[in-house]
């Protein structure tokens, strides 16, 4: 490991792990698995946390940091929706469900209505079906 890459796992938590955080997951931690993005999950080897009364559970993520680059499957793993996680057990696909994908706010793929000032194209005009409010009617 390069001083760089030891100064920035020291200082920077946006870019994957800190330094901290990987001594206490290599000394508490137990691995569960990777999801399709490269995001690794673990467990507390204790089954309860004595301070939180509960197992604790976390994400060391691919790259940036980005709580909705987490697919479904194992937020609810995360969050103790699921005691079990998508690893040990299998999720059945259903017809109507999308492809993850993470947030896009402040980038070209991002959601923009018809009408707004960011979308494409040209914004209708109004369609005069809005009446002023008047005090005293």
């Amino acid at each position: 490991m390069t001083l760089k890459t030891f100064l920035i796992r020291f200082f920077t938590w946006w870019d994957s792990q800190t330094f901290g955080t990987q001594v206490w997951t290599s000394r508490y931690g137990q691995f569960v698995g990777e999801d399709e993005y490269g995001n690794r999950y673990y467990r507390g080897k204790t089954k309860n946390d004595p301070a939180l009364g509960y197992e604790r559970r976390w994400v060391i993520y691919n790259g940036e940091v980005e709580a909705s680059r987490v697919p479904p499957s194992w937020h609810g793993w995360l969050h103790g929706t699921h005691d079990l996680p998508p690893t040990e057990e299998k999720i059945a696909e259903r017809a109507w469900w999308k492809p993850h994908r993470p947030n896009l706010t402040g980038l070209p793929g991002a959601y923009r209505p018809a009408g707004s000032t960011l979308s494409t194209g040209h914004r209708p005009p109004a369609t005069g079906d809005y009446k002023a409010w008047k005090p005293g009617q």
